[in-house]
């Protein structure tokens, strides 16, 4: 079955965290799948290996490769996603990703401390349901061992006649004993076993990895964006910015694109943009589309209108305790198409 690299292009966060949600202190990057279509075998973040959760910052840029290895054939629509601790996922681009081959040919051999070849596609599976068996009989036997004599109404009785001690018989007790006694014998003489068997094991590593984030590409000081206020006209679908550009460079800049969670809006207007964009999502409008000169600061009203706020269900914000849009704006020098990115977020006012 081929391997493939499931990459993409740096993913900024904002450097607006939302108060309601958790802090991404502790996340773990993996991939949604339609099943067990695959497998994971490498995962890469700023070019280092990692396996276990990391801290991210807030407004930092990250770039991550995953590396799959397919097991059934077919077509399948996958998201990478970071599990956020306390939060839950925060889903990327998906992509659809082809799988050649047949099933038979997959295999997931791995070589262990020792030198041994194992595949973990069956490696400790009797061992397991062995396990499984032996506590579901044992737990099953407890269970029968008291069910099997009247329950509820008689035993209510005799408790209401002061007949506690006859709801216990001295088997009951001796049954009792001798499964407390047995059950951490064989859970110590089997630990035991497996020790010996096993002496070169790691363990679950449980420790939080700290990786730095990638040289700024988004806010980086030379071109600034901050939107004053944002109004959502929800008879329109239209989501009207107030932004004010700080252009710090030595070209000047015009405003091109913005996206915010799975909505692209794009300046038409912009000859660079329109030749960069593939497919245009939706159309991007300004009060001022003239370009912005160097040293100068500027005020616009930017209206991005489309049927995506409510095809995208991004329209329900008006309706959340805590009503903000937040998303990146590209601006792009009018000479040489150079891109600047920055962030910008803030309270809605929804318009009925």
């Amino acid at each position: 079955m081929p391997k493939g690299k499931l990459g993409f292009v740096p993913q900024p966060s904002l450097r607006y965290w939302p108060v309601s949600v958790p802090k991404p202190e502790a996340t773990f990057l993996n991939v949604s799948t339609p099943g067990p279509v695959l497998i994971r075998t490498e995962r890469w973040l700023n070019g280092k290996p990692w396996v276990n959760s990391v801290t991210l910052q807030p407004g930092g840029d990250y770039e991550f490769k995953i590396v799959l290895k397919g097991r059934l054939p077919g077509r399948y629509h996958i998201h990478p996603f970071f599990n956020l601790k306390d939060a839950g996922q925060v889903m990327g681009p998906g992509a659809w990703l082809d799988i050649s081959g047949t099933a038979g040919d997959f295999s997931n051999d791995v070589r262990t401390l020792n030198g041994d070849i194992v595949d973990m596609e069956s490696v400790g599976l009797f061992n397991g349901i062995g396990w499984h068996l032996f506590w579901g009989v044992l737990a099953t036997g407890w269970l029968l061992w008291w069910v099997r004599r009247p329950l509820f109404i008689s035993r209510y009785r005799m408790l209401q006649a002061g007949m506690e001690e006859e709801l216990v018989t001295s088997t009951d007790r001796l049954i009792a004993k001798a499964v407390l006694v047995a059950v951490p014998v064989a859970v110590l003489a089997i630990n035991a076993v497996t020790i010996h068997r096993y002496p070169n094991a790691i363990p679950l590593q449980a420790s939080l990895d700290r990786i730095l984030p990638l040289p700024a590409l988004v806010n980086a000081g030379q071109v600034d964006a901050e939107a004053v206020k944002a109004e959502y006209v929800v008879a329109k679908r239209a989501m009207i910015f107030t932004v004010r550009i700080d252009n710090r460079s030595d070209k000047p800049v015009q405003l091109g694109e913005f996206n915010t969670a799975n909505a692209g809006f794009t300046n038409t207007e912009l000859p660079a943009v329109s030749s960069r964009s593939s497919s245009i999502d939706a159309v991007l409008k300004l009060d001022d589309n003239t370009p912005i000169r160097p040293g100068e600061a500027r005020t616009v009203t930017v209206t991005a209108q489309d049927a995506l706020w409510e095809t995208e269900k991004l329209d329900g914000l008006i309706n959340d305790a805590d009503s903000r849009v937040g998303g990146l704006l590209f601006l792009y020098a009018s000479e040489g198409g150079e891109r600047f990115i920055s962030s910008v977020s803030a309270a809605v006012i929804p318009k009925f």
